[in-house]
């Protein structure tokens, strides 16, 4: 049986920070619980904070702010089975529906018209064994994955994946993102270029418009 509660950590209205829909408005809801720690998490407060609400009171909220975009996130939103039908409300609603997922869970059970932004994991994540490659075979040309860069060891894994899995074919966006205050991104853009990779660079557009704020943007 579905949960028609979710346990969640926040739900607000910012900026879009990442992915091709950077810069627009959008209701963030970001759902308690992960079962990865990347080495660079910026969100480890949503591994167990939260209330539960119901997928009615969710809508409701999400509603409120009169906004038409909005992106499921964690932690890992595809751990709660609630999930399910409260992003199928949203897009019986006229919502344009984003989940941000980490790539270790399978998408498959998710309504297509949900953009899937994957988050594939290179080795200095320390997760990067457990990708969940079959996930791939469940993308269309409406999805992105990206890659959080920490350094060359990840770059160059990360351009093996896109080269190796023919990844420019089988999502709309490859996006390519420094680990905040880790990797200079300008040496993150130079490899981009001397390579010609077929991928977008990203930086986190909400920490540049409020840094140092951790939650709410």
């Amino acid at each position: 049986m579905i949960s028609e509660r979710l346990h969640i950590n926040e739900i607000f209205y910012s900026i879009q920070g990442e992915s091709t829909h950077a810069g627009r408005p959008c209701v963030f809801v970001r759902l308690t619980g992960c079962n990865l720690r990347c080495k660079w998490c910026d969100t480890e407060y949503a591994f167990y904070e939260g209330s539960r609400m119901s997928i009615s009171e969710v809508a409701e909220k999400i509603r409120g702010y009169g906004c038409d975009l909005v992106e499921v996130t964690g932690g890992e939103p595809l751990l709660q089975e609630g999930v399910y039908p409260l992003t199928e409300a949203m897009l019986e609603a006229g919502a344009t529906v984003m989940i941000e997922t980490s790539g270790a869970v399978d998408v498959s059970k998710l309504d297509s018209r949900v953009i899937k932004i994957m988050d594939l994991k290179c080795p200095g994540s320390g997760e990067c064994e457990r990708n969940l490659w079959s996930n791939l075979d469940h993308l269309t040309m409406r999805d992105e994955i990206k890659f959080v860069v920490a350094d060359r060891a990840d770059y160059e894994w990360a351009r093996n994946a896109i080269v190796t899995r023919d990844l420019a074919r089988r999502a709309g966006a490859l996006l390519l993102s420094p680990v905040f205050r880790q990797l200079d991104p300008a040496a993150l853009a130079s490899w981009i270029l001397e390579d010609r990779l077929p991928a977008r660079m990203q930086l986190q557009m909400h920490k540049q418009i409020w840094p140092g704020i951790p939650r709410g943007v």
